[in-house]
């Protein structure tokens, strides 16, 4: 297989993750103790959260597309960004390098129409709820997005922020995500986008009525794809 390049850190805790499932998809596909060709730039959160809090996009630029350089230059066929909220930053990355960068809501929302769902509700930071960058993806593939009110989205964020992204998972903050997810489903979602790569550790398909979709696993599965063609 091809070798893959993570940008990590954003947080630690998705990336994990993303390394996880891009292993154990190894495992399946080749069988035996056979693991993913992996490369991860991992920069650093602090920094990362400190510029999104100052609206420091820009800065946010130079540090994502050199990161994206870094695993071009070690030997990445592909780049894959392991958080939602980092895809704003997709653009500069793309000018930087010449290798793809897999865009995890292209990805998403491939598999969301392979099951004929048509409107959403997108969960995640209140970036990634309340900027066009990713609803304009699903859109362009066809399908209607809503987004929590702005009390639920601040408790969404606080959650993702103050606790997943520190490994913190708390039985009360499933309750809620729960209870915001079924008001949506309430207002015509038919389908949950797991918006944030972190709120996999909190929700499961089990816990909701609908389909869920885990955007960390399609995305990683998705880069995997590519990966082994």
């Amino acid at each position: 297989m091809k070798t893959i390049g993570l940008i990590g850190g954003i947080t630690p805790e998705s990336t994990i993750m993303y390394y996880r499932v891009l292993n154990d998809l190894a495992s399946k596909e080749y069988g035996g103790i056979h693991s993913a060709k992996v490369l991860i730039n991992s920069v650093d959160f602090g920094i990362i959260s400190k510029y999104q809090k100052e609206n420091r996009w820009d800065l946010l630029d130079d540090i994502m597309a050199t990161a994206g350089v870094n695993l071009e230059k070690g030997g990445a066929s592909c780049i894959v960004i392991c958080a939602n909220t980092m895809h704003l930053c997709i653009d500069a990355i793309r000018k930087s390098v010449s290798i793809p960068v897999i865009h995890i809501a292209e990805a998403t929302s491939k598999t969301i129409m392979n099951q004929k769902i048509k409107k959403v509700a997108l969960l995640g930071t209140k970036y990634t709820m309340e900027k066009d960058f990713y609803k304009n993806v699903l859109s362009s593939f066809g399908i209607d997005t809503i987004i929590p009110a702005k009390n639920d989205r601040d408790e969404i964020h606080r959650v993702i922020y103050d606790e997943l992204s520190k490994g913190i998972i708390k039985a009360s903050s499933k309750e809620s995500y729960v209870a915001i997810i079924n008001k949506q489903i309430e207002n015509g979602a038919t389908g949950i986008i797991l918006g944030c790569t972190e709120i996999p550790l909190l929700i499961k398909q089990e816990d909701i009525s609908i389909p869920v979709f885990d955007t960390t696993t399609i995305h990683a599965t998705s880069a995997f794809k590519f990966a082994t063609l």
